[in-house]
């Protein structure tokens, strides 16, 4: 089976090359594809953060992995693709909870979102509580050396 998607919008910000750490200071504008109404952005701004998901569109198919070191580290065990979040996946497809700052017309301004400048988006959807996870949340010592320096 093909599934075919078109972007919705597109992004635009300062980062043009895929790099790993440093994304905080990074404001992405996220503007709508021509085909897509301005009235799908209604009432956007009653949220304070989003779920963009993205499509890798830089990565190269023969670059598709199914396991490795995150970022090739050997220090980090050898995981399989869907236990870790790097770019080069089967679908090439990126997730990333932003913090809406703006909305204006067929734009909106983000936080927190690890997409470079041209990326096109394939959905949006506002976070909301309900959907969030219940409980406590675990994850792997490994994972927080990994990500110590990717928010700031």
């Amino acid at each position: 089976m093909e599934i075919k998607l078109k972007p919705v919008a597109f992004v635009k910000n300062s980062r043009t090359t895929p790099t790993d750490d440093f994304w905080e200071t990074i404001i992405s504008e996220i503007e709508l594809a021509e085909y897509v109404p301005t009235e799908a952005f209604n009432n956007i701004s009653d949220f304070s953060h989003l779920e963009i998901i993205y499509f890798f569109d830089k990565v190269n198919n023969k670059d598709i992995v199914f396991s490795g070191h995150p970022r090739g580290n050997p220090n980090y065990p050898l995981v399989g693709i869907f236990g870790q979040r790097r770019k080069n996946r089967p679908n090439t497809i990126g997730l990333c909870t932003v913090e809406l700052i703006e909305h204006n017309g067929r734009k909106i301004k983000v936080k927190f979102l690890d997409a470079i400048n041209g990326t096109p988006i394939l959905d949006i959807k506002p976070v909301i509580k309900e959907f969030q996870p219940k409980g406590e949340i675990k994850q792997p010592v490994w994972v927080s050396d990994l990500m110590k320096n990717y928010w700031k």
